[in-house]
């Protein structure tokens, strides 16, 4: 496995283009764990159905902390391939790892014993709760692989790797499907296990891309090799990791939660806004998985770029990924705004009069497409120099501040009704890109040092050791 050319030369959009797309491949063959586990479920019954639904929130909030956790890892290991020290890489990788499954198991432990009383407070009725109970139980179990394979892609993707993760996702995804129909339904001398069966189809084959991904770390390769001296704990530097990596948890994790609060204001309109929101938001995170990979493109340039003390790189590395990013989505949204009654027929044939309101929505969402995209691509930029402050303070504001206040009053207060839900998204999508724009050209993140601060903290820690070995 050769090791990959650094990113500080080259073109600048071809690079950009081919880190972003195996990375929004990835996303969406994880999503279609989720997918795989709801079809086969189907076969079972409603019940069935409702207890793998009742997990999906609690699924989906803490793959969100998982994903930003490493992410401090991820830009420390970019900034340093940059900067062409093979040492600290080795280093960064391994404390990443340490710091993300310590964290995995003791989610993993308090979620496994908290599993029933967490159904219980999502409304899982008494004929669902055993099923749904087990369901998280076993989901559980596997999050110190989602965990731990979340981190493996985010260090891979510091150093311009993005290809190989996302076909050890794919060879997954696939046995997933398989594996499913074997737990579930049994097969031979492996007895059926109904639900619980898919959640252990997800974890067995978790496990493995874990596995897969351990073969590569400790074999070497793209320019990491991890030994066990590696893996000696540095404290220190797992705290700042973690302290660095929370604020991208927190960002994630307030979007997972941002879904929810939503739909409690929609379902106050009746079913029809229920199933109309339903479908659009899968509209809207379609729009923002290439949006989001070229955010981690943008952040792994830019991480690289600095390290090397390109700055005039990592500013061109930010222009032309917007102006790539405006491009696609403009066009995107054109193409949804002219189909948008036959997209939203697709989705729901025997829809009716939620058919139209769909179409509306997605008239409406298509304004703003792009600026999802600058504001991503922006917030990668952030990332990439080290501040994952900033993404987490303009999301939360974003939907406490912006989008949830202005779809009460819009909806409540108004003569819009429900369209001024819809009307909200395309309001915070243009308020947030203002205000992401505006704090990139404050330049905040070009005076970001941040391999001088972890270096010189580890400075400090080295000759606090000595000091104190020579009074010993």
């Amino acid at each position: 496995m050769a090791e990959p050319k650094p990113l500080t030369e080259g073109p600048i959009g071809v690079a950009i283009v081919r880190l972003a797309v195996p990375v929004v491949l990835s996303q969406v063959l994880q999503t279609a764990y989720g997918v795989i586990d709801a079809y086969w479920v189907g076969h079972i019954s409603q019940e069935a159905i409702a207890a793998v639904s009742l997990s999906f929130p609690i699924s989906f909030l803490l793959v969100a902390v998982g994903g930003g956790l490493p992410l401090a890892g991820s830009v420390l290991l970019a900034q340093y391939r940059g900067r062409g020290d093979t040492s600290e890489m080795n280093h960064v990788a391994a404390q990443t790892l340490m710091m993300v499954l310590i964290v995995s198991v003791i989610l993993t432990g308090g979620g496994y014993f908290l599993a029933t009383p967490i159904m219980r407070f999502m409304g899982a009725a008494p004929d669902v709760l055993p099923d749904a109970a087990r369901f998280l139980e076993i989901t559980f179990l596997g999050f110190i692989f989602v965990f731990t394979f979340l981190a493996f892609q985010a260090l891979m993707r510091g150093l311009g790797v993005v290809t190989m993760p996302m076909l050890i996702v794919l060879t997954a995804v696939i046995l997933n499907y398989v594996l499913n129909r074997v737990f579930i339904f049994g097969v031979g001398p492996i007895p059926a296990m109904g639900v619980a069966g898919s959640a252990m189809a997800t974890l067995v084959t978790q496990a493995l891309a874990t596995f897969l991904a351990a073969l590569v770390l400790i074999r070497g390769g793209y320019g990491l090799r991890l030994r066990l001296r590696d893996f000696r704990p540095d404290f220190p530097l797992m705290r700042r990791i973690f302290r660095l990596g929370l604020p991208a948890s927190v960002e994630q994790s307030t979007r997972a939660l941002g879904m929810t609060v939503m739909t409690l204001l929609v379902s106050t309109f009746g079913t029809v806004a229920q199933a109309t929101y339903g479908v659009g938001v899968r509209i809207v995170l379609c729009v923002l998985i290439p949006a989001m990979g070229m955010s981690m493109a943008t952040s792994t340039l830019v991480g690289q770029n600095l390290g090397a003390g390109r700055l005039d790189r990592a500013e061109r590395t930010t222009w032309i990924g917007c102006l790539i990013a405006i491009g696609l989505l403009l066009v995107a949204g054109a193409i949804l705004f002219a189909t948008a009654r036959p997209f939203a027929a697709f989705f729901m044939p025997e829809g009716g009069e939620a058919i139209d309101e769909v179409a509306r929505f997605i008239r409406i969402l298509a304004f703003a497409f792009w600026l999802i995209g600058v504001q991503q691509v922006l917030m990668g930029t952030f990332r990439g120099a080290g501040d994952t402050v900033a993404p987490a303070v303009l999301a939360i504001v974003s939907l406490w501040v912006i989008q949830f206040p202005l779809a009460y009053v819009l909806s409540k207060h108004t003569r819009l009704g429900l369209t001024g839900i819809w009307w909200s998204f395309t309001a915070t999508n243009i308020i947030a890109a203002a205000a992401t724009l505006a704090w990139y050209m404050r330049g905040d993140w070009k005076r970001k040092r941040l391999l001088d601060d972890v270096q010189l903290e580890q400075q400090v820690r080295v000759e606090a050791e000595i000091e104190e070995g020579t009074r010993g």
